[in-house]
């Protein structure tokens, strides 16, 4: 940045690694991430910045540095302006379903090779990709899932630009306006996703849903698009969270 630093501390939130806030010698303060797919996530902030979606501003991006702006935050929500920020996101593209590179959330990859049928992505990108860290009996009921979505899921939906880990941590509120979207894991895909994320530690009011426009039947898929995240969960911090894999699994008919 071409300025002294001041003061650096670590910012609180993340299981899968952090961000420091960092003070300049001119006054500013910024947030620093490190890490060997910071390149990635500095392109995936200017993918979403570029929509019109609110998101931090690149500063620095080489390397393993990123350096974006500070936004300031207060959590008071504002669900219709992250309706609006969404409609921008979510735009409809003509591309096909994935991104240019692979990401990870720590130690579990995240394949994004591109394929134009979307229940043939979500199941050999999103869900079939787990059988090898299962049990046997509960990799079957994956592959059962996986050979269901194409009765569960759209062929062919819009593909949109998704942030792609969308949980409440994610979404930077201030004075009843969404301030920022933060730590994306983008690609395009079904918006549903993202909404689907959205409600796996909570639940935004139905008002907001009812301004999103999503299409008949979004409900219903919900549990498909919300079991990979709990796989990831499962994956990552272990056993807790088999019974919302199984669970989900059931309302899948698997």
């Amino acid at each position: 940045m071409g300025v002294a630093v001041l003061d650096a501390r670590q910012l609180p939130g993340g299981d899968l690694g952090g961000a420091a806030l960092v003070t300049l010698a001119d006054g500013r303060a910024v947030v620093a991430k490190e890490g060997h797919l910071v390149d990635r996530e500095g392109a995936m902030l200017r993918a979403i910045a570029a929509t019109g979606a609110p998101a931090p501003k690149v500063l620095h991006c080489d390397g393993d540095l990123l350096v974006m702006e500070h936004v300031e935050a207060d959590g008071r929500a504002g669900w219709e302006s992250m309706a609006e920020a969404l409609r921008l996101l979510h735009a409809p593209q003509e591309c096909a379903y994935g991104w240019n590179a692979d990401y990870a959330f720590g130690s579990v990859t995240i394949s994004n090779d591109p394929l134009d049928d979307w229940p043939r992505f979500w199941a050999e990108r999103r869900v079939l990709p787990f059988c090898r860290h299962v049990d046997v009996a509960l990799a079957r009921r994956l592959e059962t899932a996986a050979a269901r979505l194409p009765d569960l899921l759209p062929a062919t939906p819009p593909s949109a630009l998704l942030h792609g880990d969308l949980w409440s941590g994610n979404v930077l509120f201030h004075q009843g306006q969404l301030a920022a979207l933060i730590d994306p894991a983008c690609y395009y895909g079904d918006r549903e996703v993202d909404f689907a994320m959205l409600q796996v530690f909570g639940s935004p009011p139905e008002t907001f849903f009812a301004a999103s426009g999503l299409a008949p039947g979004w409900r219903e898929r919900v549990p498909a698009y919300q079991l990979w995240p709990m796989l990831v969960h499962l994956r990552l911090f272990g056993n807790s969270y088999r019974g919302r894999v199984e669970s989900l699994l059931d309302v899948c008919g698997a």
